[in-house]
């Protein structure tokens, strides 16, 4: 049997980790293997439990730093060689050297002083494998280049913990997502944002959860109520303050609920919509139907979703009523020509991260304008002209929401929109299209935060260091 031979100190990739090289030594006196590890963190379910760390690969550049995930395996005493005995969390993991990769465990500790981020020690070791103690790099060499060449395409997919802020953590869209999330390795945790609270301050602000601290979360996916916006908003502002990455944006969320607000982004982008007229004093009430072209028109609650608060006045008489009757109830709301052309269709565009991943027609019912499926709409999947797509996509990016349900309406001058909803509805769309949105959402999660070591500069290779 042909022996593989090492040295005191060989390179190895741990490529399960994202680790493309890390410089180890080989002491067959210690039992069992370890990799430097810091900001170690348990994390899922009980049955699959996992388990999250840092580590610096180069010891000599500490701005290195890569985050990894694996299954925990077991969490175990560990005596080191100056006697001193540590409860270490323990993974299984392939390693890489040479031309051979094999199956091997290993402890998580902190091993930032010591010169070698790993150690691998003897139960790693296969049967046809010999330590030479007084020979080094017996096998191929790689160096920490490795870190910044890595395509963007093909870097390592570590596991990440996510969390959805929800009031309804039954329904398709809470259920879908979580679903694509454990699907592709992560977990996610569903967190009712009423019951959230905050600990604010300049440094290490908190969110809180039923009576604990909550932990990092690589990303929060916030789904808020329009009866809680203000609040909503509030605990995914503390979640960005702290660092997370929010699918949506407080700032996305804050202004797409604001129809006026709304409206005036849209127009201040140059971003074609429905003319629209708002003012608070009764006595423009005659001016606003002028503003907008006469009846029929629609007016909007602002603050109102899924077509409530939506009324279309056919008459210059009704409208003057349904003004009156909005007024008196000290209700803000907008005023907006009718789209004739549009024959009480719309079409909801689901954009991704910038595209559009996703489209349907929706129609109202015979004896109603409104096309929302709520409203008892239908829905059927539809071509969009580049020109509606352009528009999608510039509406969303406008909102500043990387994922956004924008309403167009096709008139005769081009598309319009209507509206951009922050949390749309994944269960219409998904079934109209036949697409997998919760799983495109998660992949766009996941391009924003996989890992990017930074490129020192002014630095040649190292080839053996």
């Amino acid at each position: 049997m042909t022996q593989f031979t090492l040295g005191w100190e060989e390179w190895l990739a741990l490529p399960g980790l994202g680790l493309p090289a890390i410089r180890a030594k080989v002491d067959t006196g210690a039992r069992t293997s370890a990799l430097h590890a810091f900001a170690i963190e348990p994390f899922g379910p009980s049955d699959k439990p996992m388990v999250r760390f840092a580590i610096h690969p180069d010891p000599s550049e500490p701005g290195l730093e890569v985050i990894c995930s694996a299954p925990l395996k077991d969490r175990r005493e560990v005596t080191s060689s100056n006697g001193e005995t540590e409860l270490r969390f323990v993974i299984e993991t392939e390693v890489e050297m040479g031309d051979r990769v094999w199956p091997i465990e290993i402890t998580l500790t902190d091993r930032g002083s010591m010169a070698y981020r790993m150690l691998l020690g003897r139960s790693a070791l296969l049967d046809d494998m010999v330590v030479s103690p007084s020979q080094r790099l017996q096998q191929p060499e790689l160096d920490y280049e490795a870190y910044h060449g890595i395509p963007r395409g093909k870097q390592h997919r570590r596991a990440l913990r996510l969390a959805v802020l929800t009031r309804e953590p039954d329904n398709y869209s809470t259920r879908k997502l979580i679903e694509a999330a454990e699907h592709r390795g992560h977990t996610m945790e569903v967190i009712d944002t009423s019951r959230c609270y905050m600990n604010i301050r300049a440094v290490g602000g908190e969110v809180h959860y039923d009576g604990r601290r909550l932990p990092h979360y690589d990303a929060v996916i916030p789904r808020i109520g329009a009866s809680i916006t203000s609040y909503g908003t509030a605990v995914v502002r503390q979640f960005e303050s702290m660092g997370t990455y929010c699918l949506a944006c407080s700032e996305g969320i804050t202004v797409s609920r604001d129809k006026l607000h709304a409206h005036q982004v849209l127009a201040r982008h140059r971003i074609g919509m429905p003319t629209t007229a708002f003012a608070r004093s009764p006595k423009d009430s005659g001016n606003l139907v002028d503003l907008v072209g006469g009846a029929p028109l629609v007016l909007k609650l602002l603050e109102s979703s899924q077509g409530k608060g939506v009324v279309l006045a056919e008459t210059p008489k009704a409208a003057e009523s349904v003004i009156s009757a909005f007024q008196g109830l000290k209700a803000d709301f907008l005023v907006q020509s009718f789209v004739k052309e549009a024959a009480g269709e719309d079409i909801r565009c689901l954009v991704v991260g910038g595209k559009v991943v996703a489209t349907m027609r929706r129609r109202g019912k015979p004896d109603d304008f409104r096309s929302n499926l709520h409203q008892g709409g239908t829905a059927e999947p539809v071509r969009i002209s580049k020109t509606e797509r352009e528009v999608a996509i510039k509406a969303a990016r406008a909102m500043k929401l990387d994922v956004a349900g924008v309403d167009l309406l096709r008139g005769a001058d081009g598309p319009k929109v209507l509206e951009v909803n922050s949390s749309p509805g994944l269960e219409g769309i998904e079934k109209v299209s036949g697409k997998d949105i919760s799983g495109l959402i998660i992949e766009h999660i996941e391009a924003k935060v996989a890992p990017k070591p930074p490129r020192p500069k002014g630095r040649g290779k190292r080839k053996g260091v």
